[in-house]
């Protein structure tokens, strides 16, 4: 017999990835117990207690987005299949939609809202700011007959948190729909779609979440699905995967129509990734990420870093900081040296911002003491061997001077609620 030419043209083993310390804008890394939950037996999609566990996946979605709302289920996708299953649901060809522009995915959103056929009027604000609520009243009062806002309530790519709520409520009151991005935000910092009035969100499974990537958490309201379900027999959504007239008989509380074959596995990761956080409790999740960016923030300062974002909008989750203007050049050298000597991921800037910031992401199983001191002295010894002002040991000293501080008061305000 003659060799396939077809052959790979070299020896191919069993793939093993090497133990990352994953600090970048996503993935995070994975909890053991959701690695393990990943790994069980396959079962068809249809079988009864595949349907449970689909019941009981939605309603932990529901208490990690804190809605009542029915259709909250994961797509089967990344967070871009959550922010395109969004659009090509609440947008018809023609309609207007405002959407704020703060960062690399709020202009996904802009070519979301084209490739529907839709008119998308741009709110653009300054990278690393938030989103401007007077500049969203403005342009709905210019476009009265705008059907939707879309935006980002947590932009990974500058670490900047906008004020959901103020947004939301302006939209509603000029008579539009909305459309949010909290792919970063759910489970890191408090996303509350009932209290906020949010008619349409995503997220990603692979953030704070810390589940295996590709999957997309996604809670729509009411009169979402009232709009949906009026597309049926005119401007039907064009695409069929991800069409919610299709797919609510395969998510919907009654029925258990076949529409498409389910990552099984992955949604078995998914159900133990909400139950760690059920477990955690939802608000000590927030805490724990403002905890451990307040340690890192304090070592990061100590080494002469600024932040990108102001205080006051600056998410715990997703760190980005100015690359000093010596080491702008040689930057990507800083972050290949720390995945080559200190198996470290961070991410690199976006867009304007390209060589200008770091970004390193503190989410989910990722945000804990041992890492956030992993980084500070990771980050400060090849900083110190490439010039830059570092004195040996400083930042740690900052970060645990930081957590003792929070320890005290934490134990203080224990001593004064027992009183």
């Amino acid at each position: 017999m003659t060799k396939s030419t077809y052959a790979p043209s070299k020896k191919i083993s069993s793939f093993h990835p090497p133990q990352r310390t994953l600090m970048g804008p996503g993935p995070s890394e994975i909890n053991p117990r959701v690695l393990a939950a990943s790994s069980l037996p396959s079962i068809g999609y249809l079988d009864p207690i595949f349907v449970d566990m689909m019941d009981e996946l939605k309603q932990l979605l529901r208490y990690a987005y804190q809605t009542h709302n029915q259709l909250t289920f994961p797509l089967s996708g990344p967070g871009s299949v959550g922010m395109e299953s969004c659009f090509v649901n609440m947008v018809a060809p023609g309609e207007k939609v405002v959407v704020m522009r703060n960062g690399v995915f709020g202009g996904r959103m802009i070519e979301n809202v084209q490739r529907v056929g839709g008119t998308a009027v741009v709110v653009d604000d300054e990278w690393g700011e938030p989103c401007d609520p007077q500049k969203l009243e403005d342009a709905l009062k210019k476009n009265p007959d705008t059907k939707v806002v879309a935006f980002v309530h947590a932009e990974t790519s500058t670490g900047a948190q906008s004020d959901a709520k103020t947004l939301v409520s302006i939209a509603h009151k000029h008579g539009a729909l909305t459309i949010v991005d909290a792919v970063t935000s759910l489970a890191g910092t408090p996303v509350k779609v009932d209290e906020w009035n949010i008619d349409a969100i995503y997220s990603g499974s692979q953030k704070c979440l810390s589940c295996v990537p590709g999957l997309s958490p996604v809670s729509y309201n009411d009169a979402v699905i009232e709009k949906v379900k009026a597309r049926r027999d005119t401007n039907r959504v064009q695409s069929w995967f991800m069409d919610l007239n299709l797919v609510l008989g395969y998510w919907g509380e009654t029925t258990r129509t076949y529409h498409h074959t389910a990552p099984i596995n992955s949604l078995f990761a998914l159900h133990e990734s909400l139950l760690l956080l059920k477990e955690e409790g939802l608000e000590n999740s927030w805490a724990r990420h403002m905890r451990h960016h307040l340690a890192f923030k304090a070592g990061l300062e100590a080494m002469g870093l600024e932040f990108l974002v102001k205080e006051a909008y600056r998410l715990p989750q997703m760190n980005a900081i100015r690359i000093p203007e010596s080491l702008q050049k040689t930057e990507a050298e800083v972050r290949k040296r720390l995945l080559n000597e200190f198996n470290l991921e961070i991410g690199a800037g976006l867009g304007p911002l390209a060589g200008k910031i770091w970004r390193f992401g503190l989410m989910g199983y990722s945000c804990k003491p041992e890492n956030v001191m992993l980084c500070l002295s990771a980050l400060g010894s090849v900083l110190m061997d490439m010039g830059h002002p570092v004195k040996v040991g400083q930042a740690e000293a900052a970060a645990h001077s930081a957590y003792a501080s929070m320890h005290a008061s934490a134990a203080q305000a224990k001593l004064r609620a027992a009183a």
